[in-house]
């Protein structure tokens, strides 16, 4: 059998990685629609319940971006083992996942329920301080569900199977959105509780989750072969390394981008409730945005990490991640378009403090500026997760985002008085050298002497 033309394998690749990321898209704004209903019940209570919550927020994912970058070590471990035909090693690696995710869940719990009396010393006003302490409060229950939730996630990730992100991003959403307006204006037999009971809203939501991601893998006839729940696994020291050698320099390296924008946020609050508010609505609209290229680049880690498991070679790997790099393209000149034509409007959907709609309508044009070097980054980085390539990032990342990003919008915001449209800028600085020296590596790794061994076939 004649095999296909090389611009014909490029296009199958490019729908192949389409179809994995749409329900991974989907999902993630689901996600991303949380934040939104979360920012939109607080600013609608009031603009400094709203502020509380950017701070309380910024803390909450500031140190879960570890955890969560840590576990991103299982879809590429099990995409590589489906890849060489192993499939029936893939129960004995998640369960030893399930495993790291509780620790990293309990660690970091501990650590948020202590972070509360950081809020003085960090310089956050004192009119936002009680707010944001009520809302990590609250949210700090949900961490150990999230871990395992991820866990269980990354492993349908893995296996080609993205379906359950979206159906169970969505379903968190339907909870959450009468639940954190209840718990946080007091109704259906809700006391009034501001911030903290959309903090607790939150965290139920959370476990419900996790609850129904668990029912579904141990019931799924998908699953059956591979014997999830077929035993339990003590936790094995050798595995469980072998994760976080992986996982842990991706941990490092979504911290160090996501920690850009928590510390931006962070330092804004110093400013006073209008900037913090207005940062908020801002950040929120550009997260949501980069929900489709963060999925797109969990797509181009399993395809990359499929493509190395099957030995499809350089040319193989390149074809995965020049696919999702196409997609990402087109996606974020879509969003860059309705930022510029639309910033003022979706601004005004966040409060009706006219102040604060304003000075958000002004930053979402930041966040167009942005799109493309942001997009090209984590697309960059999500390939060479695939490759199982996550050192050289993460030394990467912090130079890009806390030896120009950070230093550069402090100065401009802080210390030349720019205020958020300083801070915003550094934020574009940090992006743009992430998006040149990501593609750069990318480039580098995925030449033929530089890829790992894999199963050799046919078709590459």
């Amino acid at each position: 059998m004649t095999p296909p033309a090389p611009t014909a394998r490029f296009r199958g690749e490019v729908r192949t990685t389409a179809v994995l990321a749409a329900p991974l898209v989907a999902g993630h704004l689901a996600t991303g629609l949380i934040g939104f209903v979360d920012n939109v019940i607080a600013g609608r209570h009031g603009t400094n319940t709203l502020a509380g919550v950017a701070v309380g927020t910024a803390m909450f994912w500031l140190p879960m971006m570890v955890p969560m970058g840590t576990l991103m070590a299982l879809p590429p471990s099990v995409s590589q083992l489906d890849g060489a035909g192993r499939r029936a090693e893939v129960g004995s690696l998640f369960r030893q996942a399930l495993w790291l995710s509780l620790m990293l869940g309990l660690l970091l719990f501990a650590f948020l329920s202590l972070s509360v009396h950081a809020l003085e010393p960090m310089g956050i006003a004192p009119e936002v301080r009680p707010t944001a302490a009520a809302f990590l409060h609250g949210i700090r229950w949900g961490i150990p569900a999230l871990t395992l939730y991820l866990c269980m996630r990354y492993l349908c990730d893995g296996l080609h199977w993205t379906l359950p992100t979206m159906a169970f991003g969505f379903g968190g959403l339907l909870v959450l959105l009468p639940l954190g307006y209840a718990m946080t204006f007091g109704a259906f037999g809700f006391p009034e509780m501001g911030a903290g009971g959309l903090g607790l809203a939150s965290a139920t939501m959370m476990w419900l989750q996790v609850a129904g991601f668990l029912v579904y893998l141990a019931r799924a006839r998908r699953f059956e072969a591979l014997r999830l729940f077929e035993r339990f696994d003590l936790p094995r020291r050798e595995e469980i390394s072998s994760l976080l050698r992986t996982g842990l320099p991706i941990g490092v390296t979504v911290a160090m981008e996501g920690g850009l924008f928590v510390v931006t946020a962070l330092l804004i609050g110093r400013l006073g409730e209008l900037e913090v508010a207005a940062h908020q609505i801002a950040i929120n609209v550009a997260s949501l945005c980069f929900m489709i290229p963060f999925g797109l680049a969990e797509a181009t880690t399993v395809r990359v990490g499929h493509a190395i498991g099957a030995g499809r070679g350089a040319h193989g790997v390149r074809r995965a991640a020049c696919a999702g790099l196409v997609l990402v393209l087109a996606t974020q000149a879509l969003s860059a378009a309705v930022l510029l034509g639309w910033h003022d409007a979706i601004a005004a959907v966040y409060t009706r403090d006219l102040a604060v709609a304003s000075l958000a309508g002004t930053l979402l044009l930041f966040a167009a500026a942005f799109q493309f070097p942001d997009g090209v980054q984590v697309l960059s980085a999500g390939a060479l997760r695939g490759l199982k390539d996550t050192r050289v990032p993460m030394f990467i990342a912090a130079l890009a985002y806390w030896g120009v990003g950070m230093p550069l919008g402090a100065g401009l915001g802080l210390g030349l008085g720019w205020g958020p449209k300083g801070m915003w800028l550094g934020l574009i600085a940090g992006l743009l050298v992430a998006a040149v020296l990501m593609g750069w590596r990318l480039l580098r790794s995925s030449r033929p002497g530089a890829l790992p061994p894999g199963r050799v076939t046919k078709g590459a």
